[in-house]
C-alpha cells in the first residue's frame, strides 16, 4: 500500500486573505472622478493587482458627468447599493436602482451622466489598474436632475 502524498502547485501571482472592515477605511476623493467619493476595499493589495474593489458615492451634484469614455479593462461591474444613476451606454439610456447589477463589457462606450444624491455602488474591476479613454459621443446625453437644495 502505497501511503505517500503527492501534491502540485499551480503558478499563479500572490494573493493574500483581506478583511477590511466598515471604518478601516474612509471614503476619499482623489479616485477617477472628483465629484465621487471613493472607498478602497483592500482587494487591488490582496490580489497583487489582478482586482480592485472600492465602494463609490457622490459628491457633488452631477453638472457634467463622466463624459463619454471606455475602459481598457477584463472584467467591470458596478452593484449599486443605495440610490440610482443614469447611464448612457452607446445610444440606450440605462436606470440603474439600488439592487441592480450592471456588467460592462469590455470596451463599451458609456457616460454616467446622472444620479441621486445618495448614490453608492460597489465597483470592481480587473485589472486594478484599469485605464479611461475618452470617446466620441455616439449621441446626445439628457440633463442631469438637480439636486434639491434644503433650507
Amino acid at each position: 500500500m502505497d501511503t505517500s502524498t503527492s501534491t502540485s502547485t499551480t503558478a499563479s501571482p500572490a494573493t493574500s486573505f483581506s478583511h477590511v472592515r466598515e471604518g478601516d477605511t474612509e471614503f476619499e476623493s482623489g479616485g477617477l472622478r472628483d465629484f465621487f467619493l471613493y472607498r478602497d476595499l483592500g482587494i487591488a493589495a490582496a490580489t497583487g493587482g489582478q482586482v480592485v474593489a472600492h465602494l463609490v458615492k457622490a459628491n457633488m451634484a452631477p453638472e457634467v458627468g463622466t463624459g463619454w469614455h471606455r475602459h481598457e479593462a477584463n472584467f467591470h461591474i458596478v452593484y449599486m447599493l443605495k440610490g440610482w444613476a443614469r447611464f448612457m451606454y452607446g445610444d440606450k439610456e440605462t436606470l440603474v436602482k439600488a439592487g441592480d447589477c450592471v456588467h460592462q463589457r469590455p470596451g463599451i462606450v458609456h457616460f454616467l451622466f446622472d444620479y441621486s444624491e445618495d448614490m453608492e455602488y460597489l465597483e470592481i474591476v480587473s485589472p486594478a489598474a484599469f485605464t479611461s479613454i475618452d470617446m466620441p459621443a455616439p449621441c446626445a446625453v439628457p440633463a442631469p436632475t438637480p439636486w434639491v437644495k434644503s433650507g
